[in-house]
């Protein structure tokens, strides 16, 4: 089963963050869904949608 975003800019904001990712591998995730939340202009609850998806991939 696989969660799929529903919004374009939070699609986007998943990309964006899974692209960062991979040229800046250090970066802490924290921070990258911080800027990606400011970047694409996410509400709070497509922001906490993205906080939990990713760190949930993390694991």
């Amino acid at each position: 089963m696989s969660i799929q975003p529903k919004g374009e800019d939070l699609r986007r904001a998943v990309k964006w963050v899974s692209d960062e990712r991979q040229f800046n591998p250090g970066k802490e995730s924290k921070i990258l869904i911080e800027e990606a939340c400011t970047k694409f202009d996410l509400s709070p609850k497509d922001a906490d949608f993205l906080l939990r998806y990713l760190l949930e991939k993390e694991q």
